[in-house]
Formats: C-alpha cells, structure tokens, sequence
C-alpha cells in the first residue's frame, strides 16, 4: 500500500505546462499595458498641456486672453473678401492671417497635411475660426513634428501644414492673430489654441461657419491645392481687393452670383 501510495505521489511532478501558460499570460498581459502606456503617452500629455493652459479660454469678460500672450502680433481684416482658386493674393504678412482669400476653405477638422497647402484656401479656413500650425519643414522634424501633430490631430477647427521658406521654425495663425516660436514643447502653443479656436466672442468674421471638407472640385483635403512658393506676380490682387464676383463660396461650399464686401486690408499691431 505504501509503496502504491509513493508511485502515485512520485507521478504527479511539477506542472509545467501550468506554469508556463500563466507566465506567458503574465508576460502578454505586462505588454499590452506597456504598449498602451507609450502608445497613449502624447494624449496623456497633450490632456496636462491643455489643463494647464485652460485659463486662456474666452469667456465675456475677458473675450481676447490671446492679449496676455507674450509675442502675438495682431491686426485688422475685414472678412468675406473672396478670390477665384486661379487667382493670388499678394498677402502682407507671411503666413498671412487675414485678408482676401479663395472662395474655398481649406478643411481644418483636425487636418494635418503632410504637403504645403494653397495659402489663400488655409486663410479661408482661419475666417471660419480654425487655427492653423505653419512649420518649417527643413527645422521641425521628428519628435517636434510630432508634438505639433498632437495638437491637431482629431481637433475641431484645428489644421496644420509645413510652409517651405518660413522665417520661424512654427508659426501659429488665427484670423488676425500670429505667433512665432522656436520649439515646438513652447507653452504658448496651447494657450493661443485656447484663447482663439471658436473664440465665439467676434475675433473672426463667420463665427459658426463650418470647417467640414468640401470635397473634389472644391478643396479635396486628400488632393489640395498646391503652395506657391513663387512671388505673386503683378497681377496678384492687393489686401484692399474688394473681391471677385462669383468667388463667394456660401456655407455649402458652392459659389453664390454675388460679389465679396469691400475689405480696408489696413493691419494694425
């Protein structure tokens, strides 16, 4: 009996196959959540970045915060001044951030394009209340390319877009608003994304426009319209343009038969 008794006890053995399937299960489950953790780690920052500049969102008493930002630059554009998609506008500023602009706006629903966009359809979309991330390609690449990206990836009235040539390494631009910067972890980023995307207190013209795609023939956000980089040529048409009769796109983005308002096109700092 005792010797049958030892033979059994002596079968039974260690379980391996139980303990490397519990390891293994371990081991996924420790993956999955370190994946998540990076993978989730710009979100998660991009969410404190938000939190800590949310003291510069508008509110009726304070309707500009964009005011108390060291470095924004201002002017004065009247809105609704439209030009044909074959036609230039020789802008004062560079980005420009007002004055006439294509019929078309520029899709800025959390847009990221990895070409340079058309500069008159990208100041269509600022009047519509979007702010629009300029970078130079040649100094913002990798990691701060990508801490651009997640400020505007899936955001609301929000597009960014490289723009060859530009003074700055990032330029930030709302309808009649602009600020320049060297890096891209720069806490301003946010504050002037607070203080101006669907400002609803007047600081742009067409407050509730849409910033949905157009689509083809229109602005196709997957084939936009190309950046010139040329010099406008003297044909281009000065920020006092009063507009181009049937260049009025209305808010379903086909063009209307009558021409744009006047715009003064006087900037002011």
């Amino acid at each position: 009996m005792k010797a049958a008794r030892g033979s059994v006890v002596s079968k039974k053995g260690t379980p391996w196959g139980t303990i490397i399937a519990v390891v293994a299960i371990v081991a996924l489950a420790g993956a999955v959540i370190t994946y998540y953790m990076v993978a989730s780690a710009p979100k998660r920052e991009q969410s404190d970045r938000e939190a800590a500049a949310a003291s510069f969102a508008p509110t009726a008493s304070d309707p500009d915060p964009s005011k108390r930002i060291p470095g924004v630059v201002t002017a004065t554009y009247t809105g609704s001044v439209h030009v044909l998609p074959t036609e230039r506008v020789a802008y004062d500023k560079t980005p420009p951030f007002g004055g006439p602009h294509d019929g078309y706006w520029a899709t800025c629903t959390g847009t990221v394009y990895p070409n340079a966009v058309r500069t008159e359809n990208m100041v269509h979309g600022l009047e519509h209340g979007a702010v629009w991330i300029a970078y130079n390609p040649d100094q913002v690449t990798g990691d701060a390319l990508n801490l651009l990206k997640v400020r505007v990836e899936g955001k609301p009235y929000t597009m960014m877009s490289p723009y060859p040539g530009l003074d700055k390494p990032i330029s930030l631009q709302s309808w009649g608003h602009q600020l320049k910067l060297d890096k891209a972890d720069d806490p301003r980023i946010d504050e002037f994304i607070a203080a101006l995307r669907s400002n609803p207190n007047g600081v742009y013209p067409e407050v509730g426009a849409s910033c949905d795609a157009l689509g083809p023939g229109q602005f196709d956000p997957d084939n936009p319209p190309p950046f010139d980089p040329s010099k406008p040529g003297p044909d281009a048409k000065p920020m006092d343009y009063k507009g181009t009769p049937n260049a009025q796109a209305d808010q379903n983005g086909g063009m209307s038969q009558q021409p744009s308002a006047p715009a003064s096109g006087t900037p002011t700092k």
